[in-house]
């Protein structure tokens, strides 16, 4: 069903858009990019994360997301290795110690 309103939708379209009744509406069919624009930003510049390291809010989102997955991946793994460090097999140095 979705499919036939799709099709449906697609030739009106391209019916339109072959043919214009008038100079008028020929022009309305423009398509117009409304609030697209890229050259009005709002708040301060963001910058990269090498630029000002101290300051995570001026970074750029997608540096931010990656500078905090990082850390959060170095803080995991180092924990990992600090509390399974002191499990080591004991077994050798039993055997180490009787041969004295």
């Amino acid at each position: 069903m979705a499919a036939w309103t799709a099709v449906a939708r697609q030739a009106s379209n391209l019916t339109r858009l072959s043919f214009p009744r008038s100079a008028s509406q020929g022009s309305s069919l423009i398509h117009r990019r409304g609030l697209a624009g890229g050259g009005d930003h709002h708040g301060p510049p963001k910058v990269n994360c090498w630029q000002d390291p101290l300051s995570p809010s001026k970074w750029k989102e997608e540096h931010f997301v990656i500078v905090s997955l990082s850390g959060w991946g170095l803080l995991f793994y180092g924990g990992y290795k600090f509390f399974t460090r002191g499990k080591k097999d004991n077994n050798a140095e039993k055997v180490g110690d009787a041969s004295h």
